[in-house]
């Protein structure tokens, strides 16, 4: 592939340091929607950008028979509907040639030595051994014959100049409890060594998730402050307008806890409450949180005994302004389901920094605006000046994080109203990314692919990061499953969720604060 710098001077350079060795890029599950909607877009922009290695291909497999000139076209089509920046015909030009398909089942072992018969072809034509990185983005339940068959053919040992050259992406999730995880995890193992894998979370590869590192740890005016002495509560919420839609049959096996809390909201929760790492070395952040996750005390489960965790499925509603149908009314969903689309939860961390600071988070889908934010509430002053008269509107300083869909910072003060007697009112400070590095950065699976092309693991999952957070949330899953659909409350499609979650928060001293401000 020509070298992509030339029609864009403003990047010189920038390949010659994020730049990967030649790479193979073998895509399962390369007929479904995340490769069309993500995964070839985002290829395609770190091409614009010169991040491509001059020497790249790109191998589709898939079970449904499709001629590399198909596939060639699906992939353009791809390009042109979902990429945040259009066509390029000479980048087309470049990479078109290296992109191939091949067919087959993921567990049938003849697939995979005809496989690699092809990836040596490709090896022999560009005269180099090249690097091999397998994504895994099928549904889970072929995770397993995938890896298996990839270790089995020799693919998963292949070699670059004597050195191991072999590197696996895979999707969430992660297994459905503990069990499933460590088996995973042993099935990982025996084929890969732990240095190869990436298991992929898109959230950590947001520019507000990115940015939380720095936000921490390159700001004397957070880091003192980051504590137990002066952190009131931390509140992560990671709301959905949207239904379950088309998806209602694998929802119902899966729920908002599998969704998004265990996933998506622990990560920004090891990422808020980490200690500072030693170093910048991805083992080094990772180490952290684990350390995190492994200090959250155990739930507790009873509701008879003020229990940490709420559950609830949304009704029928109004959702900007149109009528909306309740969950047990929709597509694919059985009359008796007990699958919860809405959790929250308190967590405590028995850790010197966060001992007493509760952690809330919450996840649900209707409920009444898309939104994904971390809010840092620190506590009052002392009641001493401003705390005798209702014309003091003294809020808590509050630090907001939004992670989507408007990325940025906000950090709420309090200030004096002007006019000639003293009153005060909560203001804000706020910092966007649009507004101040324009609106069309990366998309987050362009920096996750290429950093696991350049082999930098920093904001992939670690295998004992994932057990540790399966840990917490199984015994959570199996109370629920022997509750049925005791326990479980309802909630108002584009309300803010149920009634029971304001009580969690209630019966401590606090209350959600109201998102997006």
């Amino acid at each position: 592939m020509q070298e992509a710098e030339e029609r864009h001077p403003f990047l010189e350079g920038l390949s010659r340091h994020r730049g990967a060795a030649p790479t193979i890029l073998v895509i399962f599950g390369a007929s479904g929607d995340l490769t069309a909607r993500k995964l070839i877009p985002a290829l395609f922009n770190l091409g614009l950008d010169s991040l491509l290695p001059s020497d790249f291909h790109l191998i589709g497999f898939g079970r449904k028979p499709i001629e590399d000139e198909a596939f060639r076209k699906i992939a353009r089509e791809s390009i042109e509907e979902f990429s945040r920046r259009p066509m390029d015909e000479e980048l087309w030009g470049d990479i078109e040639p290296g992109i191939h398909y091949h067919s087959g089942g993921y567990d049938e072992a003849e697939v995979y030595r005809s496989l690699e018969k092809k990836i040596k072809g490709i090896e022999s034509s560009a005269g180099r051994e090249m690097q091999l990185v397998f994504y895994i983005s099928t549904p889970p339940t072929v995770f397993e014959p995938i890896i298996e068959n990839l270790g089995a053919s020799g693919l998963s040992t292949h070699l670059v100049d004597g050195k191991p050259g072999a590197k696996v992406i895979i999707e969430k999730p992660f297994g459905r409890d503990l069990e499933s995880a460590r088996r995973l995890n042993q099935v990982i193992g025996r084929n890969f060594d732990e240095s190869q894998v990436y298991r992929i979370d898109h959230y950590l590869g947001k520019e507000t998730v990115q940015n939380l590192l720095v936000a921490r740890f390159a700001n004397a005016i957070f880091e003192p402050i980051w504590n137990r002495e002066f952190v009131d509560c931390v509140q992560i919420t990671v709301a959905e307008s949207v239904g379950v839609g088309s998806r209602g049959g694998y929802y119902d096996e899966s729920g908002a806890l599998r969704d998004m809390i265990q996933n998506h909201t622990m990560q920004l929760l090891s990422l808020i409450a980490m200690e500072p790492p030693v170093s910048l070395d991805p083992e080094s952040i990772r180490d952290e949180k684990v350390k995190v996750l492994k200090g959250i005390q155990p739930l507790a489960l009873d509701p008879a005994d003020k229990a940490d965790v709420v559950r609830a499925r949304y009704t029928e509603g109004l959702m900007s302004g149109k009528q909306v149908p309740g969950y047990l009314q929709e597509k694919n969903i059985p009359g008796d389901s007990s699958t919860e689309t809405y959790a929250a939860m308190r967590l405590m961390i028995n850790n010197w920094r966060w001992k007493g600071v509760p952690f809330y988070l919450r996840s649900g889908k209707r409920l009444a605006r898309r939104v994904s934010e971390i809010a840092i509430q620190f506590k009052r002053p002392p009641g001493i000046l401003f705390s005798e008269s209702k014309k003091y509107d003294v809020a808590h300083n509050t630090l907001v994080i939004q992670v989507q869909p408007d990325e940025g910072m906000t950090l709420l003060t309090n200030s004096k109203v002007p006019g000639l007697e003293t009153r005060t009112q909560p203001v804000k400070m706020h910092f966007r990314y649009a507004a101040t590095f324009g609106s069309n950065t990366p998309e987050a699976y362009e920096r996750l692919i290429l950093d696991a092309m350049i082999g930098d693991s920093t904001l992939f999952i670690r295998g004992d990061e994932t057990e540790a957070s399966w840990k917490l949330m199984t015994p959570v899953l199996e109370s629920w499953k022997s509750l049925g659909q005791h326990g479980l409350g309802a909630y108002a499609a584009g309300s803010w969720g149920p009634a029971e979650a304001e009580r969690l928060l209630g019966m401590h001293g606090h209350e959600w604060r109201q998102t997006g401000i």
